[in-house]
């Protein structure tokens, strides 16, 4: 039995806005530390100073990486008397970033 191989309008069959979509947070993602975060997170909800001290970095970096996982929709925020608490959306990317991780560890 013969198949034939996936012709060019096979991006057809996906709407192309949600290859895009995906796309987008694939990109969200293209960083060590918003990996870190998001590893991180999958933990539980964590305060700035909590992420700062968990992946050895400075606090504004810390700072800018969230900013980008929130203009993803990828992290939340929930304001705590003074500090603000970041949480993951949901669990899908915390299972895509600990495959990805764990893929490279082989």
């Amino acid at each position: 039995m013969t198949t034939t191989p996936p012709s060019s309008t096979a991006l057809t069959d996906e709407p192309l806005r949600d290859l895009q979509a995906a796309s987008d947070l694939l990109k969200a993602l293209a960083s060590p530390v918003r990996l870190g975060i998001v590893r991180e997170l999958s933990q539980g909800g964590k305060y700035v100073h909590e992420l700062v001290a968990a992946l050895g970095v400075s606090q504004p970096l810390a700072s800018q990486h969230l900013r980008v996982l929130r203009n993803s929709r990828i992290v939340t925020t929930r304001r705590q008397a003074r500090e603000i608490q970041y949480c993951l959306t949901d669990d899908h990317v915390a299972h895509i970033v600990l495959d990805a991780i764990r893929h490279a560890q082989e």
